[in-house]
């Protein structure tokens, strides 16, 4: 895939977050979603949502997805990054 159109939320913290990350990624740890869930309803859509292992990820997919929030689980952000950044 050479050019995604949505949004990708990678929820680790804000240290992992600056070890590396996916270019043009959003930053919103898991432990803070409550307090963006309006904000995230906003992105642009599909939302692929990313963490260290995949983990962390699949909680917020599952919870934004039962807001009907058009988003997947991308699992781990360096896989995600190689799927979009190729």
């Amino acid at each position: 895939m050479s050019e995604f159109n949505g949004t990708i939320v990678d929820v680790r913290t804000r240290v992992e977050f600056s070890g590396g990350h996916v270019v043009n990624s959003v930053n919103i740890p898991l432990q803070e979603i409550m307090e963006h869930v309006e904000e995230i309803k906003q992105m642009k859509t599909p939302i692929i949502f990313c963490c260290a292992s995949g983990g962390r990820s699949g909680q917020a997919a599952h919870y934004f997805k039962s807001l009907g929030v058009d988003c997947e689980n991308g699992g781990g952000w360096m896989e995600v990054n190689h799927q979009f950044n190729n």
